[in-house]
């Protein structure tokens, strides 16, 4: 008879913290101004889990005399509700087009609060996006829970073509690189001098790199280092005025190559190298470093673990 008159109360505490947590599923976004018209939303230097709902990277949006230009959507299709809601307590301006900058879920999930508009990205994105879009919203479901309920993959519809784009009074260049992933568009607003990065540039968080290739990827950060700008907005991290971010993302990258293939010509295998050794002290303090570098090693090192034995058969075969 006592589990039975406790039942009720169990069932009361039970019923408010399920309240506790949908209160919870606000994503508390703030635009914080940058420059003249433009805003980013920043999200936290962390991992997707279920308290930040996967709010981890930077989106952004300008307010131009045609109306608004959105850069990422973000991790679901609440965030892009609440994105949305957050351009209209700044500014009467509607929102007229959607740029994504690459095919990551933290960067295109929040599309459906958006699909109503024209959504563009580079070809690779897109396709990127519709070939593994439903596999990226299932992964951030089972690591991001309830904020990602009723998160529906939208492939964005316009082929972003590198080139200037004129939108109220804004001079936007569109620049495609690669080597974060096999599309990464950066956008810089030549009329205020803002450069939306995406992921090619991250600040003071350890680099992503499911989809990178390094060698591209240092290329394309020389190319964004010989660009004119005043701010710089990373995929993930605080805005700068510099192009310090630039120099750290290449930093951790230089290292991570020069270990990896270090490692492979010594024969060590993956195991041994998921401890890094005597990583210097900048990048050993980036936020989630050893987390992403063991993830590194497992994505990138079977590449260099091949090229190496492939040079060692080159070598026996010319001696």
């Amino acid at each position: 008879m006592n589990g039975f008159r406790c039942l009720p109360l169990v069932l009361v505490l039970l019923m408010l913290s399920v309240d506790a947590f949908a209160v919870k599923r606000d994503y508390g976004l703030v635009p914080q101004q940058v420059a003249p018209g433009t805003y980013v939303l920043l999200g936290f230097n962390e991992h997707f889990n279920f308290r930040n709902g996967g709010n981890i990277v930077n989106t952004g949006f300008i307010v131009t005399d045609a109306g608004v230009v959105v850069i990422d959507t973000g991790p679901s299709r609440l965030y892009g509700e609440q994105m949305r809601e957050a351009i209209a307590k700044v500014t009467d301006q509607p929102v007229v087009k959607v740029f994504n900058t690459h095919l990551h879920p933290d960067h295109f999930l929040g599309n459906q609060a958006f699909e109503d508009l024209p959504e563009a990205a580079l070809a690779g994105t897109i396709e990127g996006i519709r070939q593994n879009g439903e596999m990226f919203n299932e992964s951030l479901y089972r690591l991001c829970g309830p904020w990602e309920a009723g998160t529906r993959v939208v492939v964005p519809g316009l082929v972003v073509t590198p080139g200037v784009e004129e939108v109220g009074g804004h001079r936007l260049r569109l620049i495609g690189y690669d080597g974060h992933t096999d599309a990464d568009l950066a956008i810089l607003d030549e009329t205020t001098g803002v450069l939306f990065a995406g992921d090619l540039v991250f600040h003071g968080r350890a680099p992503t790199t499911p989809h990178a290739d390094i060698g591209r990827w240092l290329a394309s950060l020389d190319a964004l280092a010989g660009l004119s700008f005043s701010v710089l907005v990373p995929g993930h991290g605080a805005v700068s005025t510099n192009d310090d971010p630039i120099r750290q993302t290449r930093d951790y990258l230089v290292w991570l190559r020069d270990g990896l293939k270090r490692g492979a010509e010594q024969g060590s295998d993956m195991a041994e190298l998921l401890s890094p050794r005597e990583p210097p002290a900048s990048i050993r303090r980036l936020a989630v470093f050893a987390a992403e570098y063991q993830r590194s090693v497992a994505h990138l090192f079977p590449a260099f673990e091949r090229a190496a034995i492939e040079r060692g058969r080159v070598v026996q075969e010319l001696d």
